[in-house]
């Protein structure tokens, strides 16, 4: 896939930071080949909207939320700030919740984009998601997905697939998994391939049961994965969820 056709499926999964969002907004008004990559991934992605009821939030849901900010950066100023307001808090509130408001109205967008993002590198990758509906997806805070792994569970395969990682010098991704049934503690499911490339892994010591419930890990460790049989590094979690339609 070329770097034109990388650009239109990461425009409409909604994963390009706002900049460059905006940069594709105007060049797509110039570039026919562009606006018709774009109009193909919308029509992927589309069929997907039919599966949502919409819901219609309160009309002073925005206001009443900004109110509350306002009231709390208010109470904080005169509770425990001498001096100026505290707008730099206030600005982070703010901003946060701008971002709220675009995931309140694409949030589904973006999830559901997330299940074709294999399309990306593969384009055999339509059987492959037919055959593993069930996804996890990696990332800090609100910040653009790391990873995507989908899982088979009749056949127990795995698969993860680089998304925004980036590779560390001197330094390796390693996967764990959790769960009640066992035991304390975390347990490593071995070493990522790298962060430029699939890492597929068979999961035949684990019943389809407990992986569906399973919470997973990724962990930046020391080359040759962590020293202490748990994570030491940075770590990023996930659960899965069934894509099926």
């Amino acid at each position: 896939m070329n770097e034109l056709e990388r650009l239109a499926a990461e425009y409409v999964l909604g994963t390009l930071d706002s900049d460059t969002r905006q940069q594709i907004s105007l060049r797509r008004l110039d570039e026919p080949d562009l606006e018709a990559l774009i109009s193909d991934w919308e029509a992927r992605l589309s069929p997907l909207l039919d599966e949502v009821e919409e819901v219609t939030p309160k009309a002073d849901l925005w206001s009443r939320i900004e109110q509350r900010l306002n009231d709390s950066g208010a109470t904080r100023t005169t509770a425990s700030i001498q001096g100026p307001i505290a707008t730099d808090e206030l600005g982070q509130l703010r901003q946060q919740l701008s971002r709220w408001r675009a995931a309140a109205v694409g949030g589904f967008g973006i999830a559901a984009g997330l299940l074709v993002a294999l399309l990306l590198g593969n384009p055999l990758a339509h059987d492959a998601m037919v055959k593993t509906p069930h996804v996890a997806v990696f990332q800090s805070n609100d910040e653009q997905p790391a990873f995507l792994m989908t899982v088979d569970l009749d056949t127990r395969q795995l698969k993860i697939e680089p998304v925004k990682a980036q590779g560390v010098s001197g330094k390796t991704y390693q996967l764990w998994i959790k769960s009640d049934r066992l035991g304390p503690g975390v347990h490593s499911l071995g070493l990522l391939e790298s962060a430029d490339l699939p890492t597929r892994k068979k999961l035949q010591d684990y019943d389809p049961e407990l992986l569906r419930s399973a919470t997973f890990g990724i962990s930046l460790e020391p080359e040759g994965g962590s020293p202490t049989g748990q994570p030491t590094g940075p770590a990023i979690h996930g659960t899965l969820y069934d894509t099926s339609i």
